[in-house]
């Protein structure tokens, strides 16, 4: 079951705030001591991902689709149940963590080589329970879907509304059309130890990030968000002069500007791909 949020709500999405545009040129100035590491990130990505720039459903292309903005379901895995004010509270929480990848993109207010929006709101769409008792709100803020379960039984909004599932972009039959799809999903699953990530969405424990809504950087997640947007993990190497930062997990616990600098190359190998 899900419930459609009236057709008026649909004009209320923030979409992205386009930079000026620039001439098409590549704006590459990183750090010297940088330039070493991230040219072995670079080749190392290009040398182990199979399907390097085929691959058309990065964070990066969710955001180019929306023009400038992103779209979320809440996953609730777990019968712990969600007041009004914590729903609101992890709103609050996803839409600044996110917001923390995308000024990466920023240099001074302005948008970074060519990157076309100097912010990217966060829309969140639905959420998704197995019983609608554990949602303690009666509002229509969010679209709704109970018991709607994947193969292993858990909690998901609607396929026929999710980036995932399409992405020729066709959301004819999602319910509330084009302005109700999601491109990810924030999945909180109870008891869930460590975090995953990819172009679906981020997976962390119900309880983890719960108890984390207070900090400035819930370190977990943003790790995940790097996955979405192409980054990879550094389990078994590291680069030339790098040992902590957040995509080397459990050795920093924020952005650094290593990590900045290698989202900002993952774009700037990307960007000609929508001619920029």
């Amino acid at each position: 079951m899900f419930t459609v949020l009236a057709a008026l709500a649909a004009l209320l999405h923030a979409t992205g705030v386009a930079a000026p545009r620039a001439e098409a040129a590549d704006e590459w100035n990183p750090p010297s001591t940088l330039v070493q590491p991230l040219n072995e990130v670079w080749n190392h990505v290009s040398a182990t991902y199979p399907d390097l720039y085929g691959f058309r459903n990065y964070g990066w292309d969710q955001v180019m689709a929306n023009r400038g903005s992103i779209n979320y379901c809440v996953r609730w895995e777990s019968d712990a149940p969600v007041s009004t004010a914590l729903r609101d509270r992890i709103h609050t929480a996803l839409k600044k963590q996110f917001a923390k990848w995308m000024a990466a993109q920023t240099e001074n207010g302005r948008a970074y080589n060519n990157w076309p929006y100097t912010t990217v709101p966060v829309n969140i769409v639905g959420w998704a329970v197995k019983n609608r008792s554990t949602l303690q709100w009666t509002d229509t803020s969010v679209d709704v879907y109970t018991n709607v379960l994947d193969s292993a039984g858990a909690p998901q909004c609607a396929p026929d509304c999710g980036r995932f599932f399409h992405q020729d972009g066709n959301y004819s039959r999602c319910p509330g059309g084009t302005a109700r799809h999601y491109d990810q999903s924030l999945w909180l699953t109870k008891g869930f130890q460590g975090g995953a990530g990819g172009d679906w969405g981020q997976r962390v424990g119900q309880e983890y990030f719960t108890s984390a809504l207070g900090q400035e950087d819930i370190h977990i997640y943003l790790h995940e968000v790097g996955h979405t947007f192409g980054l990879d993990d550094f389990y078994d190497w590291t680069p030339t002069g790098q040992c902590c930062f957040l995509m080397n997990a459990g050795t920093a616990t924020r952005i650094t500007d290593f990590d900045k600098w290698m989202l900002r190359d993952f774009w700037r190998h990307l960007k000609s791909r929508y001619g920029l």
